[in-house]
C-alpha cells in the first residue's frame, strides 16, 4: 500500500515555496462539477488567487454536474494547449475521456477534490474520505447518545469520493447497536434535494435522531426540513465543506456541524502541486488536505478565518 502524503492547511499557507512567474505565459484549464455551489466558487477563488501570484492565466470551462459537457470542456481546453488541467470531476468513471484527451496532448491533469479511476489521472488532490466519514459518524454517535434513527442523504452514486465517506460513516456506525440507518439517499447535492429527502424522512421516521448529508447545501435543505418539523434540538443535522452559510448554521444551531476543508486553501493547494509537476518535481499519486469537525465549540474560530479570508 503506498504511503499517502498529509499535507495541511498551513502548509499552503506557509510550507510550498513561492514560485516565481515563468517568462512565457502559462495556461492552466479548470472544470468544476458546478458553478453554483459555494464550495466551488470558493475553490475557483483559490485557484485564481494562486495562479495570478505565479504570473498564471485561468481558462475555466463550466459544466454544471454534465459529464458530456465537463468531457467537452476539458477537450476544448486542451485544443487551446493549456499546460496543465485542475479537475474535480462530475462522476469517477463517466468522464475518463477528459483524462484521455489530456493523456493524449501528455498534459498532465489533476483531480481536486473529486478523484477519478481513469489511469490517466496524473495526481489527486483530495481529502481523507473514509476517515472524514469515520470522524463526522463518531461526532454524531456521541452527541445521540450511541442510539436513535439516522438518515443518510449522500452524494452522487457514481463519485467514490462520496462512497469512501459513506463507507467511513457507517463503519463506525456498525459499532453502536442502537443506532439503526433507517434511510439511505443518493442523489445530486442541492438545497432542494436535501429539504424534500429530509421532510420525507422525518414523515415516516418522526423520532428520527439524526441526518447525516453529503454537503453543505443538502444539510442547509435538510435543516430546513427539521425546522419545519419543529424538530431543532431533537434531529441533528450535519454537513460537510465548511462554507460560510453552514457556519453560520451551526452558530445559529439549525446545523450541529459541518467539515471544515477550506476550498480557498484546496484551489490554492492544486495550483501548487500543479506547479511543482510541471518542474519536474514528483510526489505520491494522492495529496491529502488537512480538515477539521466544525461544531458550536469552535465555530466562531472557524468564521474568522473565513472573515479573515
Amino acid at each position: 500500500m503506498k504511503q499517502l502524503l498529509a499535507i495541511t492547511l498551513m502548509t499552503v499557507l506557509g510550507g510550498l515555496p513561492v514560485l516565481s512567474a515563468t517568462a512565457q505565459p502559462v495556461t492552466v484549464g479548470v472544470s468544476l462539477p458546478q458553478d453554483d455551489n459555494p464550495f466551488y466558487i470558493a475553490m475557483l477563488r483559490g485557484i485564481r488567487a494562486r495562479a495570478q501570484e505565479l504570473g498564471w492565466q485561468v481558462a475555466y470551462v463550466s459544466s454544471n454536474e454534465d459529464k458530456l459537457r465537463q468531457i467537452n470542456g476539458v477537450q476544448d481546453l486542451v485544443a487551446k494547449g493549456v499546460k496543465g488541467v485542475l479537475i474535480s470531476p462530475i462522476d469517477a468513471v463517466g468522464v475518463n475521456a477528459a483524462y484521455d484527451a489530456a493523456a493524449q496532448a501528455k498534459i498532465p491533469i489533476i483531480s481536486i477534490a473529486r478523484g477519478s479511476a481513469s489511469p490517466n489521472q496524473t495526481l489527486h488532490v483530495a481529502m481523507d474520505e473514509k476517515q472524514i466519514g469515520r470522524d463526522i459518524a463518531s461526532w454524531t454517535a456521541q452527541r445521540i447518545g450511541g442510539k436513535g434513527k439516522v438518515a443518510m442523504i449522500s452524494g452522487p452514486p457514481g463519485a467514490p469520493t462520496f462512497r469512501n465517506l459513506n463507507e467511513g460513516y457507517l463503519e463506525v456506525m456498525s459499532k453502536y447497536p442502537g443506532i439503526s440507518v433507517v434511510v439511505r439517499n443518493e442523489g445530486g447535492l442541492t438545497r432542494e434535494r436535501g429539504l424534500k429527502v429530509a421532510e420525507d424522512a422525518l414523515v415516516a421516521h418522526t423520532d428520527l435522531a439524526a441526518i447525516y448529508t453529503a454537503n453543505d447545501d443538502v444539510a442547509l435543505g435538510a435543516a430546513q426540513a427539521v425546522a419545519a418539523s419543529g424538530r431543532i434540538g431533537k434531529t441533528i443535522v450535519t454537513g460537510m465543506n465548511g462554507v460560510p452559510p453552514a457556519l453560520k448554521a451551526v452558530k445559529d444551531g439549525n446545523v450541529g456541524m459541518t467539515v471544515e476543508l477550506n476550498p480557498v486553501l484546496w484551489g490554492r493547494l492544486g495550483v501548487d502541486v500543479l506547479a511543482a509537476y510541471l518542474k519536474g518535481e514528483r510526489t505520491e499519486q494522492r495529496v491529502f488536505i488537512k480538515h477539521v469537525i466544525i461544531d458550536p465549540a469552535n465555530v466562531d474560530e472557524a468564521i474568522n478565518r473565513v472573515t479573515r479570508g
